[in-house]
């Protein structure tokens, strides 16, 4: 049996932050902490995770100190006594495994809307210009849309201080608790990427405009954050061209578009680009197949971490429409990219790494061992 040193293996580090690997466990919501507060069994299940020798863990979206950052009472959060010292029971966790942990901070924004009867019916979405966005191809249910795309107030001056404020305030709370460094959702159409997509973002002051203007504002939470935590924790940024309203959606038609929007998120403090995209390997402007996180790495200089359907035949909306399973195995063409150097890091599902003899070898920074794939395998649990 031929053996290869998969480069999936090799260390990596992001300022302070020393990964033994380029595995990543990718932020998934999972909805399992009642009242926001993450109990024994969300540190478990993390723990399993760092157990199994995963380089990274990157949380579930975690809500910020904002009254209207998400839309359901079992999202964790990242204020408040009981949820941070249920976070420092997760980090604690993680670490005695040799782990490394970072959470994902999130402000759900404009899908807000089919929830509002378990939080406070008063509140209402916050979006850059009171709009949701044109549903295209969507998971969502009919009803759903309807309900949720309803238009409401654009977000006022004080509405964007007010958010900036609570992201750093959270970021210094994830760090106090002990995690690893900060990462941020800037994809998917929610609020950070509701400034940055012209069809939720129609504003005319110095917030909305032009691509750069629409940048502004993930770009102050971002330095926001930089100047609350300071220079040794790494920043992690979420960004993607689909939305969850519209699968189709872009923010950035060429490279030079999505080189005006990361660039500005690089210079206010981003060190990690987590390119979100349906399949990792799919080519993110014609004329050229490199991915979306090649792009990002390539126009920005950053580290750029790649996720979609890593060892996952089909995707859950193909398995939804009823899609045939192609014959593939995409991890080859993942370890020939990260060879290469186009991207840094692999985040996949609920991924551990499932040789306790391997994830020792990992934690310890000992010498790596050699690669066999009937051996190692990478397991989704």
């Amino acid at each position: 049996m031929t053996k290869t040193l998969s480069p999936l293996f090799r260390p990596l580090s992001v300022r302070s932050l020393e990964l033994p690997n380029r595995i990543v466990m990718s932020p998934m919501t999972r909805s399992h902490s009642p009242g926001g507060m993450p109990g024994a069994d969300v540190a478990e299940y993390y723990r399993r995770r760092a157990a199994g020798g995963t380089g990274l863990i990157v949380t579930e979206g975690v809500a910020i100190d904002h009254p209207t950052a998400v839309d359901n009472p079992r999202v964790p959060r990242m204020h408040g006594d009981e949820a941070l010292d249920g976070w420092r029971r997760v980090v604690d966790a993680v670490h005695a495994e040799g782990g490394r942990i970072v959470p994902q901070l999130w402000h759900v924004g404009p899908l807000w809307g089919a929830m509002t009867s378990k939080v406070d019916p008063a509140l209402t979405p916050m979006r850059p210009s009171g709009l949701w966005g044109e549903p295209g191809v969507t998971a969502y249910s009919d009803e759903y849309v309807e309900q949720a795309s309803q238009p409401c107030r654009p977000m006022t001056a004080d509405d964007i201080a007010d958010v900036v404020d609570a992201y750093a305030r959270a970021a210094r709370a994830a760090l106090d608790v002990g995690f690893d460094g900060i990462a941020l959702h800037g994809g998917h159409g929610y609020l950070l990427d509701a400034f940055l997509w012209a069809s939720t973002n129609r504003r005319d002051d110095e917030w909305g405009g032009d691509l750069e203007r629409r940048t502004r504002f993930p770009a102050a939470v971002v330095a926001a954050i930089r100047a609350e935590i300071g220079e040794d924790a790494p920043i992690f940024f979420r960004f993607s061209q689909h939305k969850q309203q519209d699968y189709t959606a872009r923010i950035a038609e060429t490279p030079e578009e999505l080189g005006t929007i990361l660039g500005a998120l690089a210079d206010a403090g981003v060190d990690v680009f987590d390119a979100s995209i349906r399949r990792f390997d799919v080519a993110a402007f014609d004329g050229s197949d490199l991915s979306l996180a090649g792009w990002a790495k390539k126009l920005t200089g950053a580290l750029s971490m790649a996720v979609g359907s890593v060892g996952i035949a089909t995707t859950l909306r193909e398995t939804r429409l009823g899609a045939a399973a192609p014959s593939r195995d995409n991890i080859p063409e993942l370890e020939r990219r990260l060879a290469a150097g186009e991207f840094d890091l692999a985040a996949i599902g609920r991924l551990h790494l499932a040789d306790p003899q391997l994830a020792a070898t990992l934690r310890a920074g000992g010498p790596l061992p050699e690669f066999d794939r009937g051996v190692h395998e990478l397991t989704l649990t």
